[in-house]
């Protein structure tokens, strides 16, 4: 019989590139300024031909204005009216826009189905290296934001990003962090395991993660962390049809967001769902949609959005192409 492994019909929209952290990896920020603002009307725009694509989730990616910025409720208002427009058109909002304010994690959870936001790694050497110059990476600024968010009650990702000069210990003592804070509130649904795969576009091009390592990480990460937490993994950081499937015999269940783009690692094309259903189809694997939320979460959810998520969910039942072939 064969086993599902999910993924999520998804379109990046990005409210605004400026990020006032400077990660020497990154292939995506712009220097504060130089980046308009998403409008309503370009947004609407860009998800005019998405409901015919069977696109579900639009997630909301957006750089960082910085905390004590006098722009900074401007942003937060943009992206609150984003995720609300794409509501009313028929898509689930899921939002990860850095490290948030108690306040505005509240006020977004009324127009996101789930939230989001890399943990990386917990370990303070990298602000002597490639985070030297990123003041929202700080260890325990984030994982302020998990805690945060169980509190409020939102389903929540958050991830690894292997191969910036952490250690296996660090792999370890993250994962763990990871898990204290899940067992406090029940709140985190999937938990990336992200390789770094250099860019044409980052300040320092570094080594790529030896993607060799890949199935141990998950091994451990499936040892570590609560059964009902979903290990991901994207398929287009990992060329090697044989070694993704060694992640999923390693436990991983899920592979994310897939859509015209990844915006975050811009050279690596996501594969079309219906490639990655063939090699998953040679083994015991069956590719499946998902949506941005996990069910045990619905009742979390505000009126208005359990509304909007159960639409989707009898779509999906009533669909044939609720398996992907």
């Amino acid at each position: 019989m064969s086993v599902p492994v999910t993924y999520s019909p998804a379109y990046t929209v990005v409210p605004t590139y400026e990020c006032f952290n400077r990660c020497t990896y990154c292939n995506f920020r712009a220097d504060p300024g130089t980046s308009p603002w998403l409008t309503i009307a370009q947004l609407e725009e860009q998800l005019a031909p998405l409901s015919a694509q069977g696109v579900i989730e639009i997630l909301i990616l957006s750089g960082e204005v910085h905390p004590e910025s006098p722009r900074r409720g401007a942003w937060c208002d943009r992206i609150y009216e984003l995720c609300d427009r794409a509501l009313s058109l028929g898509f689930v909002p899921h939002t990860n826009a850095g490290p948030l304010k108690f306040e505005e994690m509240a006020r977004l959870k009324r127009v996101n189905v789930s939230m989001g936001l890399m943990l990386e790694q917990i370990t303070p050497d990298l602000l002597k290296t490639v985070h030297r110059r990123a003041p929202s990476k700080v260890p325990s600024v984030r994982l302020q934001q998990l805690e945060w968010a169980g509190e409020l009650q939102i389903p929540f990702t958050t991830g690894l990003l292997l191969g910036i000069g952490e250690t296996p210990a660090d792999w370890r003592d993250t994962l763990e962090a990871i898990a204290k804070v899940h067992d406090r509130h029940g709140h985190i649904q999937e938990v990336i395991l992200q390789p770094h795969s250099p860019g044409s576009r980052q300040a320092q091009t570094g080594e790529a993660f030896n993607l060799a390592q890949l199935p141990e990480v998950v091994a451990i990460a499936r040892s570590i962390l609560p059964d009902a937490i979903a290990l991901q993994i994207p398929p287009n950081l990992i060329a090697e049809p044989d070694l993704l499937l060694k992640c999923l015999e390693a436990g991983a269940r899920d592979l994310g967001g897939i859509g015209p783009q990844d915006v975050v690692n811009p050279d690596y094309p996501h594969p079309h769902p219906h490639r990655l259903a063939a090699i998953l189809a040679e083994s015991r694997w069956e590719l499946r949609p998902r949506l941005p939320v996990y069910p045990q979460y619905d009742r979390w959810l505000p009126p208005q959005l359990q509304i909007a998520v159960g639409r989707w969910r009898k779509k999906l039942a009533r669909s044939s192409s609720t398996v992907i072939r």
